[in-house]
C-alpha cells in the first residue's frame, strides 16, 4: 500500500487530481495550494464555483496553518471528533485560495480518520481539497468501483482503500460571533455534537452562496425517479406488482421479491443503515427500475442524516424541515 500512497503523493505534487479513501465517502482529491489544480476539480466533477470544497489537513497541528480567529469551542470539537467525520467551517489565511471557498472568507476543514487518506496527508506539504468523487449532484462514492464508473475515464488514478467506514457525508459546523451552527447534517449525529458543546443553531437550507458544501436542494441523486415514502406499508401494497425498486430501513413484507428491495440494516441499526445508504442507492439506480421508493427513517439521531440525503435525492423540491425542529 505505501507504493500505492506514493503514486497518488507524486501525482498530487504534479498538480493532478485523484480519488482517495476518506472514511465518510471517497475524495476527489487536490492540492489546495494549486489554483489549477483545484479548478481540475470543479469540471471534472461539473460542480458549480460557488459550492466550496472542503479541505482535509493532517492534523489538528496544522490547522492554524490555513485558519486563523479560531474560536475555543472549535477547538473543543475539534480535540473531541478528530480525526474523523466533522467539518469546521472557519476564518482562512490567504494560502488557501477564494477558488476553494468559492470566494468566502472562510474554509471548510476537517482531518479524516481513514489511515490511508491519513498516511496521504502525511507525506504531502500541503492540504487536501477533496469534494466527494462524483459527477456533482449524483449519488456519493463509498467504494473505488463506484468512482472508476463514474470518473474513471477523467482521473489518472483512483486510491484504493476499500468501502468508507460511515458511508456518508462529513457533519459540518460553523460559527457565527464564536456560536456554533449546524450547517450540514452528517455522519457524527446533531446529539452527539450537543453533548460535547450543548445547543446547536441550525442553519441547513439552500442560498445561491452556500454556507458549506452539501447545502444545495437536489444532491446525493440516483438518475431513477426517486421518492420517500411516509408509509412504506402502504406504498408496497400501492406498488408491489410494477417495475418499482424500494430502498428499506428493514424489510418487513413477506410478499416483497427479493429482487425488488435493499434493506440497509436488519437489525435497524442507524450507523449500519448510514454505511450502506449510497451503495445500495448506486445499486437500486442500476437495477433499471422506473421509480425508486424509499423509506422514511425514524427522526432521531443518523436517521436525521439518513432522512436529509434521501430528500434531498428525491424528484420533488427539498421540502425537509422537521431537522429545524430541536
Amino acid at each position: 500500500m505505501t507504493n500505492e500512497i506514493n503514486i497518488a503523493a507524486d501525482l498530487l505534487r504534479k498538480g493532478s487530481v485523484v480519488a482517495i479513501p476518506t472514511e465518510t465517502v471517497y475524495g476527489l482529491a487536490a492540492n489546495a495550494f494549486n489554483e489549477n489544480a483545484v479548478m481540475q476539480v470543479f469540471e471534472i466533477k461539473q460542480r458549480p464555483l460557488f459550492n466550496p470544497l472542503i479541505v482535509h489537513i493532517k492534523s489538528i497541528d496544522y490547522l492554524d496553518t490555513i485558519a486563523f480567529n479560531i474560536p475555543p469551542i472549535a477547538y473543543e470539537l475539534a480535540n473531541r471528533f478528530w480525526p474523523g467525520a466533522l467539518t469546521l467551517v472557519l476564518e482562512k489565511k490567504s494560502n488557501i485560495s477564494d477558488k476553494v471557498t468559492s470566494g468566502k472568507p472562510t474554509v471548510g476543514v476537517r482531518v479524516p480518520s481513514h489511515p490511508i487518506a491519513l498516511a496521504l496527508l502525511e507525506s504531502l506539504d500541503f492540504p487536501l481539497a477533496a469534494p466527494s468523487a462524483n459527477p456533482f449532484g449524483y449519488i456519493s462514492p463509498t467504494t473505488s468501483d463506484h468512482v472508476k464508473k463514474q470518473l474513471g475515464d477523467k482521473i489518472p488514478y483512483i486510491l484504493e482503500g476499500g468501502s468508507c467506514d460511515k458511508g456518508i457525508e462529513s457533519t459540518i459546523i460553523g460559527f457565527v460571533n464564536d456560536k456554533p451552527v449546524l450547517y450540514r447534517v452528517g455522519a457524527i449525529s446533531k446529539e452527539e455534537i450537543e453533548k460535547c458543546i450543548g445547543n446547536l443553531e441550525i442553519k441547513n437550507t439552500a442560498s445561491a452562496s452556500p454556507d458549506a458544501p452539501g447545502m444545495i436542494n437536489k444532491h446525493y441523486s440516483p438518475k431513477t425517479k426517486f421518492i420517500v415514502s411516509n408509509n412504506i406499508s402502504n406504498t408496497i401494497k400501492d406498488n408491489i406488482n410494477l417495475n418499482v425498486g424500494f430502498l428499506l430501513f428493514k424489510n418487513n413484507d413477506e410478499y416483497l421479491s427479493t429482487n425488488k428491495y435493499i434493506e440497509l440494516s436488519a437489525v435497524e441499526n442507524l450507523e449500519e443503515a448510514a454505511k450502506n445508504l449510497y451503495a445500495a442507492m448506486h445499486k437500486l439506480d442500476a437495477m433499471h427500475f422506473d421509480i425508486i421508493f424509499a423509506e422514511k427513517f425514524p427522526e432521531k439521531q443518523l436517521g436525521i442524516t439518513i432522512n436529509d440525503r434521501l430528500y434531498r435525492a428525491q424528484e420533488e423540491h427539498f421540502e425537509y424541515k422537521k431537522i429545524n425542529s430541536n
